[in-house]
């Protein structure tokens, strides 16, 4: 098993990674590691919660040890997707830079521009910035990037995504054309290789296969319901298992804060993480929610991509991912560090089956159903759907005979409202009068 004093790295930041508590490097970093070392290009695969971001940290900070920063120019670049990510690679510079004189800067949405610009003017080793931030410094003159030695592009898959590859691009062309390029993504599929070939040259190709399947720690369920039943499905689910903190994950922004609102009606201390919401905002919540003041993180993709929470107890997805592997990484969040974890995702019509096949496909085993609020502990899965219970006949009365129901009969010129059938004389589980009352007469 390699250790991470093979990998060429200094004694200085060999002492600050043990400090840390770390031993042996993953995959990636031990693969990684050495060719960045060597100043080769690299073009990595590798999901988050692998250790990607000590794989391109650790040597950057060895290779910028020697060297000065002047003011607006920084050594070197990153680019991440989210604030969140961006935030989680400056944490990791801190953390392992501890014997290093570096400064870092890093230039995310939602925080002062005058903060941000006076760190810029100071000069700055490590540049960390997502796109849109960046051009906006970029544009005001505040930043020249001519003196940039090595250009990290990180979750490349994820910019492709959410559409960041142009302004990439326009932050590229400021950069000088001799320089270190690592270039970063989860697959390395053929969409992936042709727009590496804009930034890299003669890489070093490190592909760790991606796990097709989440840990065996994650006890994995799915819940059949309908749309109407959605929210009442999820809040069943969640007073049946008491989930001491969990992550609900939604496909859509403008979901988040109703489901987060409904929650709370329902006595669950919730927090919604967004896209939309300001950087305070979203700092404070992921504050709150580590702490244990909040227990229940309703959140996007996006948002909550590079959020690491210890010993997080479950992961609900109130919508099915559009990607399979989107479904593996939401519930990796849980069961990690050899502690157990259980997944619930609640399947509401023929699309999330349809997306639901997939994952099973992709993880090569099936996702027991389960009852939304049910009958013993969720966790028996018969892998059966819940059969909708029989409506209950009417209770005879004691001497009372009973008659063949007769027709109702409704005058279309002079209705009277008594005549309609009352939801205590229907047999079914649910009365609507739209299903059984004539259209004329729905809204008088």
């Amino acid at each position: 098993m390699v250790e991470f004093r093979e990998l060429g790295l200094s004694d200085d930041l060999l002492a600050a990674v043990a400090s840390c508590g770390f031993s042996t490097p993953t995959p990636i970093q031990a693969r990684a590691i050495p060719a960045v070392l060597m100043g080769r290009d690299v073009l990595g695969s590798a999901q988050t919660g692998t250790g990607k971001t000590g794989s391109f940290t650790l040597p950057m900070i060895d290779i910028l040890s020697s060297g000065r920063s002047k003011a607006r120019m920084p050594r070197s670049l990153i680019l991440a997707p989210t604030r969140e990510l961006a935030a989680q690679v400056a944490d990791s510079f801190a953390q392992f830079s501890q014997n290093h004189s570096l400064t870092t800067a890093l230039l995310i949405g939602g925080v002062s521009f005058g903060d941000q610009d006076a760190k810029l003017s100071r000069g700055v080793d490590v540049l960390i910035a997502t796109p849109g931030r960046l051009l906006d410094h970029i544009e005001r003159g505040k930043i020249l990037l001519t003196d940039v030695k090595i250009l990290v592009i990180d979750e490349a898959d994820r910019m492709l995504d959410m559409g960041f590859i142009p302004d990439v691009e326009k932050i590229v062309r400021q950069l000088p054309r001799i320089r270190q390029t690592l270039f970063f993504s989860a697959t390395l599929d053929e969409t992936i290789y042709k727009l590496a070939e804009n930034f890299v040259i003669n890489p070093k190709i490190i592909e760790v296969s991606p796990e097709a399947r989440a840990a065996d720690t994650v006890e994995q369920f799915a819940c059949e319901t309908t749309p109407r039943k959605k929210r009442d499905a999820l809040i069943g689910l969640l007073r049946q298992e008491q989930a001491s903190n969990a992550f609900i994950f939604c496909n859509r922004k403008r979901d988040i804060s109703a489901l987060t609102n409904a929650l709370r009606r329902s006595g669950f201390a919730a927090q919604s993480l967004h896209g939309d919401m300001s950087q305070e905002a979203r700092n404070q919540a992921l504050a709150q929610f580590k702490t244990g003041a909040t227990s229940l993180l309703v959140a996007s993709d996006v948002a909550a991509r590079g959020i690491d929470v210890e010993a997080l107890s479950h992961v609900f997805n109130f919508d099915v991912p559009y990607n399979p592997e989107d479904y593996i990484h939401r519930i990796g969040r849980t069961g990690r560090a050899g502690k157990s974890g259980r997944a619930f995702v609640l399947v509401a019509n023929d699309d999330d089956r349809q997306a639901l096949a997939a994952i099973v496909a992709l993880i090569g085993k099936d996702i027991p159903l389960v009852n939304a609020a049910g009958n013993g502990d969720a966790g028996r899965a018969n892998g059966r759907a819940r059969q909708p219970s029989r409506p209950k006949p009417l209770a005879k009365k004691a001497g009372h005979r009973q008659h063949p129901a007769r027709p109702v009969r409704i005058s279309r010129r002079s209705p009277n409202r008594n005549e309609l059938p009352s939801p205590k004389d229907c047999t079914g589980d649910r009365f609507s009068d739209s299903q059984h009352t004539p259209a004329f007469l729905r809204n008088v």
